[in-house]
């Protein structure tokens, strides 16, 4: 697995990203590199800052792309994961919400590539727990060959359970994201039974799962994720396995 090294197109193009987005073009079909760019802000990555030098060294002197091509490797071999481009960024130090909830760090990932968003204030198990999550997440589009646009509310659920419980088994529970202690296990339990169940078939194209996903003024704060953990959390504690060895398995295996 090749961990690109971007650092080197940041020294070059920090202030220009969408230009820079011009050599992933390749990857993403029919994409313009500003929707590709707009896309990526989307989920974590930088907007130029007049310090953004200073982070791009910052970065490099925390050894940001040795520390992920180490762990990338590791995790192929042991997941037998697939073969993929891996594209490190600065992350998006003025989003307050992603520094309280994901700790400053973020990820997109997808079945043949992932993109990672990291702050120079990461230390390297923060690095290695990001890493884990998101190649989780190319391991299980690929081991759960289900295509996203039919991917239902517990579809993604479970998507991000299984990254989150690997992180506690590999990384340690100190690494898990803060969404995790949100809420009670009878919190989490009253918001399966009232909130997910009569909604776990919706598609990722009707609004209500991103809100349910995420929270809105309706729904419970990133009630999806932590349901989504909890779920796989206990089915792993009621089986005996590990959520590496789960990567195959049906999302409706996990309802309680």
């Amino acid at each position: 697995m090749k961990v690109i090294r971007t650092d080197y197109w940041l020294q070059e193009e920090y202030n220009q990203p969408v230009e820079m987005c011009e050599k992933v073009r390749g990857l993403f079909d029919g994409a313009y590199a500003s929707e590709i760019y707009d896309y990526l802000l989307l989920h974590g990555m930088y907007s130029p800052l007049t310090n953004g030098k200073d982070q791009i060294i910052k970065l490099q002197n925390n050894q940001v792309w040795e520390i992920v091509q180490n762990e990338a490797q590791d995790l192929q071999r042991l997941w037998n994961g697939p073969d993929i481009p891996i594209f490190i960024f600065p992350s998006d130090t003025s989003n307050e919400t992603m520094k309280i909830e994901f700790n400053g760090k973020s990820g997109l990932a997808f079945k043949d590539k992932l993109f990672l968003f990291i702050s120079e204030e990461n230390n390297e198990a923060e690095i290695r727990s990001l890493l884990t999550h998101e190649y989780n997440h190319v391991c299980r589009l690929t081991y759960f060959p289900k295509h996203e646009g039919i991917y239902t509310l517990l579809d993604t659920m479970i998507l991000e359970g299984l990254a989150e419980n690997t992180v506690r088994e590999r990384v340690g529970e100190e690494f898990l994201s803060p969404w995790i202690s949100f809420y009670t296990d009878k919190e989490l339990l009253h918001m399966w039974e009232n909130l997910i169940v009569p909604n776990r078939m919706i598609l990722k194209s009707n609004p209500k799962h991103h809100e349910l996903l995420y929270g809105s003024p309706l729904y419970p704060k990133l009630a999806g994720y932590a349901v989504g953990y909890f779920l796989v959390k206990n089915y792993i504690e009621k089986n005996h396995s590990t959520a590496n060895g789960l990567l195959s398995t049906d999302s409706n295996q996990f309802s309680l």
